[in-house]
């Protein structure tokens, strides 16, 4: 017979291997009496594993989810799985980049040698792409609030800051700002760097994109609702129609990011491809590609509309550029 502590070892990997496990057939696997098994279940059980008992003619044991985080077993690809996955974490921009890389010291001091050499030889280093404004992480408690509203259906409210440069209000529903957003939140998604809500806008009537970093959840949260189908199918094919040419996965090499005093959802219906996020009520934000800054420049210029450029500044010189080309065709020249 194995020792105690090997044979509880086995035990909690075999509990973690499937929901439910007759005591026979526990008893089978580590090759040990019931009585034996019942002996190691209790011992789990005061180290804080929430096993239950369940009835029936194969009556046995399962491992559920307890008020507490217990030690956990990992088999050698998990273990290698899950300490990928936290040097990822690390470049997410989520919020846990401190976390991830405690949790990661700490799985690494308890590996075997054999797989922390497997670990030291993969350095993940991120890199950004070139941008006209740095990204702002979204707080990880945002997104787990968000998340949960998108797993239970429940509509959602929140105040959203526009980010405009003159300081629009942020949606908190005071005296001096907008009413809270109300929305039916389908899907949370990462994309360039960034954590977006993709939903239902229900004053709107329209499908919306908001990035993380700029809500702040309201509660309660609302009424449970019925998921509506996304243009396009797929959440895939919904975002990557949204954010084409917007953050430099596609061939533009210039992109660049404007505010136009027109609502998002007008300049929305007339583009193909780049990101609307709406700044009010007749305000929005426009970041967009093209072959050439003035390219770019003449293609906002036909939306019409009052322009402020957030950047980079080769656009703003592509707009100088253009307003004397076109005063220059205005001229009256001699026949």
């Amino acid at each position: 017979m194995p020792k105690t502590s090997a044979r509880l070892l086995s035990l909690l990997s075999l509990l973690q291997a499937r929901r439910d496990w007759p005591g026979a057939l526990l008893a089978e696997r580590l090759d040990v009496s019931p009585r034996t098994v019942r002996r190691d279940i209790d011992r789990l059980r005061e180290l804080g594993y929430p096993i239950a008992t369940f009835k029936g003619p194969d009556g046995g044991y399962r491992l559920e989810a307890g008020t507490e985080l217990p030690p956990l077993l990992f088999d050698d690809e998990q273990a290698v799985a899950l300490a990928i996955a936290l040097q990822i974490a690390t470049t997410a921009g989520a919020g846990i980049e401190e976390a991830a890389v405690r949790a990661l010291t700490t799985v690494r001091q308890v590996m075997p040698a054999r797989l922390r050499r497997r670990i030291d030889t993969l350095q993940v280093t991120a890199v950004e792409r070139p941008a006209s404004r740095p990204h702002s992480p979204a707080d990880s408690s945002v997104l787990m609030t968000l998340s949960a509203a998108v797993h239970a259906r429940e509509v959602l409210r929140f105040g959203y800051a526009s980010g405009s440069p003159a300081g629009a209000g942020d949606g908190g529903g005071d005296a001096s700002g907008p009413p809270p957003r109300r929305v039916q939140p389908h899907h949370l998604i990462t994309w360039g760097g960034r954590w977006y809500l993709v939903a239902w806008d229900l004053d709107r009537e329209d499908w919306r994109t908001f990035r993380a970093d700029r809500i702040t959840p309201r509660t309660p949260t609302g009424p449970r609702f019925t998921p509506r189908e996304l243009p396009g199918g797929a959440v895939s094919a919904f975002i990557a129609s949204r954010f084409s040419g917007s953050d430099g996965s596609d061939t533009w090499p210039c992109r660049g990011e404007v505010i136009l005093d027109l609502p998002a959802a007008t300049v929305a219906r007339h583009l193909h491809e780049g990101v609307v996020e709406e700044c009010g009520p007749d305000r929005c934000r426009l970041i967009a590609g093209s072959w050439s800054w003035p390219s770019l420049a003449a293609s906002i210029g036909r939306f019409d509309a009052d322009i402020e450029v957030v950047g980079p500044a080769e656009l703003k010189a592509a707009f100088a550029s253009l307003a004397c080309r076109y005063a220059n065709a205005a001229i009256d020249t001699p026949g």
